[in-house]
């Protein structure tokens, strides 16, 4: 069953909540069909977020990344498989 879920929607939850100064997200979840998390669409289960934001000021790289999976919750709940963050 496909997720729904977009580059797109992950992209604006995350310019709401975290005010970056630079975001981009990728779905790559094409290039893991038939991996585990894969729901056969090619999209919406796979992604890697590019993010720089204010908030990440004085944090260790750990409490960065909990920022982005803690904005990100709702659509981990409803079948983000893979979340591949990488702090700019």
């Amino acid at each position: 069953m496909a997720t729904g879920i977009t580059a797109d929607a992950l992209r604006q939850r995350l310019s709401e909540l975290l005010q970056p100064t630079r975001v981009e997200v990728l779905d790559e979840s094409a290039a893991h069909a038939g991996h585990a998390g894969a729901d056969g669409t090619g999209s919406g289960t796979h992604f890697r977020v590019r993010i720089a934001s204010p908030l990440f000021a004085g944090k260790p790289r750990v409490a960065q990344h909990r920022l982005v999976y803690d904005a990100l919750k709702h659509y981990i709940d409803r079948g983000v498989h893979a979340l591949a963050i990488e702090i700019l």
